[in-house]
């Protein structure tokens, strides 16, 4: 009997001593296994994270360029505004520019020269109008021939040559029949005969077309 009780209660505390054994490895293990939660937190925190936007919300940075972005569209806008308005502002000044030389020139030709109503004032007034025609003649010849066939008189009339007789008779400074007249009248002048202006052109005209320019006629023509 007592060697039965020594017995189990020797191997009862193998048993007791083996389980505390086991469990103290398996603390020990737990313990030793692997890092800490300590240590974890501190390698995760150790790590750089950019911000990121989170439901629609931007981040600072998101701002900042979208920022940037706008000022830099408002100063091109300004820019283009600012030479859009010294593009404007040239061209209203070539417009007035024109408008004013318009009215100058509107001015000079409605106004016209004035001329003296005397022989002199005669032959210069028919001297500008067979230039603009493309008439040859001078101040010169045109006088000469006046002298000689009308002694500076516009109205007067030969009424005794063989075209007077003929019923055409000479007439003016240049001394012109009516045919004549009609057939070299100069556009512009008066449809009058007689008129200093208009016998003169007519009677240039004639003269060009008949012997190169009034300035070769030293005779009746």
């Amino acid at each position: 009997m007592p060697r039965i009780s020594t017995l189990r209660v020797t191997r009862s505390h193998k048993i007791a001593t083996a389980v505390l054994v086991a469990a103290g490895s398996v603390t020990a293990i737990t313990a030793t296994g692997g890092p800490s939660e300590a240590q974890s937190s501190a390698t995760r925190s150790s790590v750089s994270v950019e911000p990121v936007a989170a439901a629609g919300i931007p981040t600072a940075k998101d701002a900042a360029e979208k920022a940037a972005k706008e000022n830099a569209a408002e100063e091109a806008a300004a820019k283009k505004a600012a030479a859009k308005a010294v593009a404007e502002k040239a061209a209203a000044k070539e417009r007035s520019e024109k408008q004013a030389a318009n009215r100058s020139t509107e001015r000079k030709a409605v106004t016209p020269k004035k001329y003296a109503d005397n022989l002199d004032g005669w032959i210069r007034e028919a001297l500008d109008i067979m230039k603009k025609k493309n008439i040859p003649g001078s101040y010169e010849g045109l006088h000469r021939n006046i002298m000689r066939e009308s002694s500076g008189n516009p109205n007067a009339v030969n009424d005794w040559d063989i075209n007077a007789r003929n019923g055409i008779p000479s007439k003016g400074l240049l001394q012109v029949i009516q045919p004549t007249f009609d057939a070299y009248h100069v556009k512009g002048t008066p449809k009058k005969l007689t008129d200093p202006v208009a016998n003169i052109t007519a009677a240039a005209n004639y003269a060009a077309d008949r012997y190169g320019s009034i300035d070769n006629v030293d005779s009746a023509y």
